[in-house]
């Protein structure tokens, strides 16, 4: 059955006109839960199937909505295109962390994430197999920069989204050579889905651990560096 036809989706059981034109993405349903109880007002949980959670509520008199993607690409692009599609989100900020690459990204850095590479064949079943280069939404970013320019770690650049946590490989090696900044399994597919949709989005991590150095963020660090990321994503969602 074609979406438009559903009140729902398969795999988020809000009504129409329940999920705002802005949202928030983090991977985690845990954390969507913690943004909606600590930043939001008035707020109403729309979806808790399989247990990826989303909230609608309002932050500074602005009406934005928080949802779990879970992890990895094809997870991700579930929760975009039903979203994109059936709800009429217009822009999508994903939160959450990656894994540091350069020597320059230390554990807790911030990162803007200019584009999104990727080893995933998605992209090519959509592009008669081109190399397609997905990138963030120019305004998202601009606000984003504003709202994090004074921190002492920022970065902006590009990041790789693999579709391989337990790598093996020489990948690490590779991305490096190119001046990736992180890896993490999720913002480049959100990036493609966006533009073939004429829909916006950035990414905004957190550095928690490092793939050549083994460093990682204590869970204190964590919840610091998830108030800093969600503090940026909202004000890039209501300025950009």
């Amino acid at each position: 059955m074609w979406l438009g036809e559903l009140m729902s989706t398969p795999h988020i059981s809000a009504q129409k006109g329940e999920v705002a034109e802005r949202i928030l993405l983090p991977g985690d349903p845990l954390r969507a839960k913690w943004i909606a109880e600590n930043y939001l007002q008035d707020v109403k949980q729309y979806n808790s199937v399989r247990n990826m959670f989303g909230y609608t509520g309002t932050f500074k008199g602005e009406r934005v909505s928080v949802q779990g993607t879970g992890m990895g690409l094809p997870s991700l692009s579930i929760y975009a295109n039903e979203l994109f599609d059936h709800y009429d989100v217009q822009t999508a900020i994903r939160i959450g962390t990656c894994g540091g690459l350069l020597e320059k990204t230390k554990i807790g850095d911030v990162i803007l994430a200019m584009s999104a590479s990727t080893d995933s064949n998605i992209n090519r079943r959509f592009t008669n197999n081109l190399d397609f280069a997905p990138h963030a939404d120019f305004k998202l970013l601009l606000a984003a920069y504003e709202a994090a320019k004074d921190l002492p770690n920022l970065h902006i650049g590009g990041i790789a989204s693999m579709d391989y946590f337990y790598d093996e490989t020489d990948s690490a090696k590779k991305l490096i050579q190119h001046g990736v900044l992180g890896v993490e399994m999720e913002a480049s597919q959100l990036y493609s889905i966006a533009a073939r949709k004429q829909r916006r989005a950035l990414a905004i991590l957190t550095v928690s651990d490092h793939i050549i150095s083994h460093e990682s963020m204590s869970s204190t660090d964590r919840e610091r560096s998830l108030n800093t990321m969600v503090e940026i994503a909202f004000a890039a969602l209501l300025n950009g």
